[in-house]
């Protein structure tokens, strides 16, 4: 049995919406409703979903930039004072323009006025991440009032090294602001179990649903603890707020001992990061 000892608690919250393409304002709208309700219940985090504020499916480059805003600008300004106003660090996806460039990005805005920005560093063959920039800044810890966050977004789960850089660096919690397409269950039933429980980390993927365009998404946001146990999840087809309690001293424990001297683990003492080399080459993909 794992003893934690008397831990603090914080709460946090998963807002699923359902975000109309190229609606900023009725998007923001939305937003500020849920971090309304994430802050009444008492969230000092409040997690968007991926393109929160301007939808996904865009069919261009051209379309994708007309929709963005650089940062910081009005999207970034008015999340912002949502932050401010409700007294709660929030995380939420939005496109970035920055001269011609068109990145799938994620702020985290706090109370105080702060913004700190992450671009999506792996991108893939879907919507408007067919026209993005993989970001290159370099995963961050952000030191929040209550813990550290880090922060990834939807397809960056895939990529094991991505988490255990966050992991490795600090973090207690992954914010993941997500757009998981329907047929993506393999998401929430293993990537985010899976990385919360071999980083030892709380996961928190804002997912949305509806239709855009044509493409299904599949909600099921969820909280998953540091063991890879989901302690909430929400539905498939309704915009909703999940709140959860957190014991962040949790994640700081790596070091497992089910049975003293007989069964214990800790998953980073026992890497073996001299044999990891290849992990930094570029691999060859074979295309069936």
């Amino acid at each position: 049995m794992i003893e934690y000892g008397e831990v603090a608690q914080m709460r946090v919250a998963v807002v699923q919406l359902n975000p109309r393409i190229g609606d900023a304002a009725s998007n923001l709208a939305e937003i500020e409703r849920g971090a309304e309700e994430a802050a009444e219940a008492g969230a000092q985090l409040a997690v968007f979903p991926e393109c929160a504020v301007n939808g996904y499916m865009y069919q261009s480059l051209e379309e994708g930039l007309g929709a963005a805003e650089p940062i910081p600008g009005a999207h970034s300004r008015a999340l912002q004072e949502i932050a401010r106003e409700h007294k709660v660090h929030l995380v939420a996806g939005l496109l970035e323009r920055d001269r011609g460039t068109l990145f799938n990005a994620a702020l985290l805005a706090s109370p105080d006025g702060s913004i700190s920005l992450y671009r999506k560093t792996h991108t893939l063959c879907l919507g408007v991440d067919r026209f993005t920039t993989p970001g290159d800044i370099p995963y961050a810890v952000h030191e929040l009032p209550f813990g550290r966050v880090g922060i990834l977004i939807c397809y960056d789960l895939r990529f094991p090294e991505a988490s255990r850089a966050l992991a490795l660096a600090g973090v207690q919690i992954i914010a993941l602001p997500t757009n998981w397409p329907v047929s993506s269950t393999t998401m929430p039933d293993v990537f985010t179990r899976s990385r919360a429980a071999e980083n030892r980390v709380f996961v928190l993927a804002a997912d949305r649903v509806g239709t855009e365009r044509g493409a299904m998404f599949l909600g099921r946001s969820q909280v998953v603890a540091p063991g890879g146990q989901v302690l909430e999840e929400a539905g498939e087809e309704s915009a909703e707020v999940l709140v959860a309690d957190l014991e962040l001293q949790r994640a700081d424990r790596k070091h497992v001992i089910l049975a003293p001297g007989e069964h214990e683990m800790d998953v980073f003492r026992d890497r073996r990061p001299e044999l990891y080399a290849s992990l930094s080459e570029r691999g060859e993909s074979v295309v069936a």
